[in-house]
């Protein structure tokens, strides 16, 4: 009986030190990954966004047609609504 319970006490203290160990490590990670994500905010808010080359001027039409062909399709298949096609649909035509 005194061998288990010395079994029993250190399965305790080892599992304990592994939780505060593993907890130190989640936090300590969790700052760092805080920090990254401040640092890449602010350089993200410095460097303006990378400007979108305009499409060549044939494919402009067959780009327009291969969308509307597919939000019909999604209206079809009821994933959109009748308001959300419309709206699709006027910005899609209206760029």
């Amino acid at each position: 009986m005194p061998g288990l319970l010395r079994g029993v006490a250190r399965t305790a203290v080892v599992a304990g030190t592994a939780t505060a160990v593993s907890n130190r490590v989640s936090r300590r990670q969790g700052g760092r990954w805080a920090q990254q994500d401040q640092q890449q905010g602010s350089e993200q808010a410095a460097a303006p966004p990378p400007a979108e080359p305009p499409p060549p001027p044939g494919d402009d039409m067959t780009a327009k047609m291969d969308q509307l062909k597919q939000l019909g399709d999604l209206k079809a298949q009821g994933v959109l609504t009748e308001e959300e096609f419309a709206a699709q649909k006027a910005k899609i035509l209206g760029s």
